[in-house]
């Protein structure tokens, strides 16, 4: 087992936001250009879940992006917004988890 730990309050830093996106999207080019663009915010932890560490700001535009991506009638996402501290514990095998910047080139 490992564990990975995340604080969205730290002091002498901008606040981040810990959001976990999850989706389940019927159509296959769809589904691609949807991860592909969730790419750009963190990282893919299981198929069709991505984690990332972001600025209030960039959480409201991936808000936004996301409605762009989707067809309302037949796709689902959820993304959980998670604040303060946190730990997550990795069972079998996963990607090696980082806390880095993430930039989004328009």
């Amino acid at each position: 087992m490992e564990n990975y730990f995340w604080n969205t309050e730290e002091e002498n830093s901008i606040k981040k936001l810990y959001i976990l996106v999850i989706y389940d999207i019927v159509d296959n080019k769809r589904r691609v250009r949807f991860a592909k663009k969730m790419n750009g915010y963190g990282f893919r932890v299981q198929k069709s879940a991505f984690e990332a560490m972001v600025t209030e700001n960039l959480y409201r535009r991936l808000l936004h992006d996301i409605q762009e991506l989707i067809d309302r009638r037949s796709d689902s996402v959820r993304v959980y917004k998670i604040r303060g501290y946190g730990e997550v514990n990795l069972f079998g095998a996963s990607p090696e988890i980082k806390n880095e910047e993430v930039i989004i080139i328009g």
